[in-house]
């Protein structure tokens, strides 16, 4: 081992059978008063909210189920007015990742005492400000966002994802339980899932990688490969929580070592195509990986066991991305998305080299480098 890494990971982590269960208690230890219930409609709709509710005895709170699938700046300072104006004490957030990341950003605005969060862009080291206690429910298993310390919210006037890091927004407590995932469908599964993939994957071989987020990754790399298929094939398998806990391992090592190209585009992608976030993932990695191998071929070779009988490690993420698509109906190309258009591949290319996650990428990418990238993946 060579030079100096940090690895900072204050999460509680609930997970297992009856896991919601804990949650009062958890709450109640946090000194939570009148928290805040963050989600969104469609699990309000779906019955998820009231079970959640009706599991865990969660009733005393204020609910805001708004939360859109891209969250953006306005909805984090609506909801941090609200919480001021309810006089909330804590936040409870069951969702993906755009609710649990608006958590974040919302937790941020209270802590400092702001009312926009526009004003704490580039702002990676404010003081902890005041407390906020912040339990997270992922109700998908991919974006890891209940034990990161980065928050991806949209500008929708500049079609552009904003990234807020700071380790003052985690949560204190995250409950992985599997009845919140359970009612997924094949595709969401996949595309989650395999945004946890590329997670451990770039966390693995970025260029702020370190021992203790390779052991995350490396593990949660094992789990998913073995453990996605299954879940994908059959959404009530036991198999769920597994791939909860694996995603949430790939969350604690790239909050810990960054991510790289393939989360630059993806960004750009989302901001401008509104393409979502785990297929673009799904089907940018392979490429990527395939620019990136003459800089990290050794890395990548350390992937084969988790690909029994192959030989070429970046064929054998591309084999096991196909294999998921065509059990789950993921796109397997931009052009599948229905959301993409060649005439904003300039605007793309802009915004992902100006995306920080692109600053640890192993090897560098210019705009022509990411052109040609997006349109070998068209």
């Amino acid at each position: 081992m060579k030079g100096y890494f940090e690895f900072y990971n204050p999460v509680k982590i609930c997970a297992g059978e009856d896991a919601l269960g804990n949650l009062m208690y958890e709450a109640k230890a946090l000194g939570m008063e009148k928290p805040l219930l963050l989600t969104d409609e469609t699990l309000t709709k779906l019955g998820v909210v009231r079970r959640f509710q009706e599991i865990t005895g969660l009733t005393d709170c204020v609910t805001f189920d708004q939360v859109p699938a891209d969250s953006s700046v306005h909805t984090v300072n609506d909801i941090a007015k609200l919480c001021r104006a309810q006089g909330c004490h804590g936040i409870v957030a069951l969702g993906g990742g755009s609710v649990l990341d608006t958590a974040k950003g919302v937790k941020l605005l209270l802590s400092q005492g702001k009312d926009d969060i526009l004003g704490l862009m580039g702002c990676e080291n404010l003081p902890m400000g005041g407390r906020v206690p912040y339990i997270a429910v992922p109700t998908t298993a991919g974006t890891g966002s209940e034990c990161t310390p980065v928050a991806v919210i949209r500008h929708p006037d500049r079609s552009v994802k904003l990234e807020y890091i700071n380790p003052f927004m985690m949560p204190d407590v995250a409950v992985l339980d599997a009845r919140m995932t359970q009612s997924l469908p094949p595709r969401i599964t996949a595309a989650t899932g395999l945004d946890a993939l590329c997670h451990a994957i770039e966390a693995y071989t970025c260029d702020q990688k370190n021992p203790m987020s390779d052991a995350y990754a490396l593990a949660a790399i094992g789990i998913l490969t073995k453990k996605l298929p299954e879940v994908v094939e059959h959404g009530s398998s036991p198999a769920r929580i597994d791939v909860a806990v694996a995603a949430c391992m790939a969350g604690a090592a790239f909050g810990n070592s960054m991510v790289g190209a393939v989360h630059a585009i993806g960004h750009a992608l989302g901001g401008v195509c509104h393409i979502p976030h785990g297929e673009a993932m799904a089907i940018l990695l392979p490429w990527v990986m395939d620019f990136n191998r003459g800089r990290v071929g050794a890395l990548y070779s350390d992937l084969l066991p988790y690909f029994p009988g192959q030989t070429d490690p970046v064929e054998a993420v591309r084999g096991f991305i196909r294999s998921i698509g065509e059990r789950s109906g993921l796109p397997l190309r931009l052009r599948d998305t229905g959301r993409f258009d060649p005439a904003c591949i300039g605007e793309v290319c802009e915004k992902a080299v100006n995306d920080g996650a692109i600053i640890v990428n192993p090897a560098y990418l210019s705009k022509e480098d990411v052109a040609k990238l997006l349109l070998a993946a068209q």
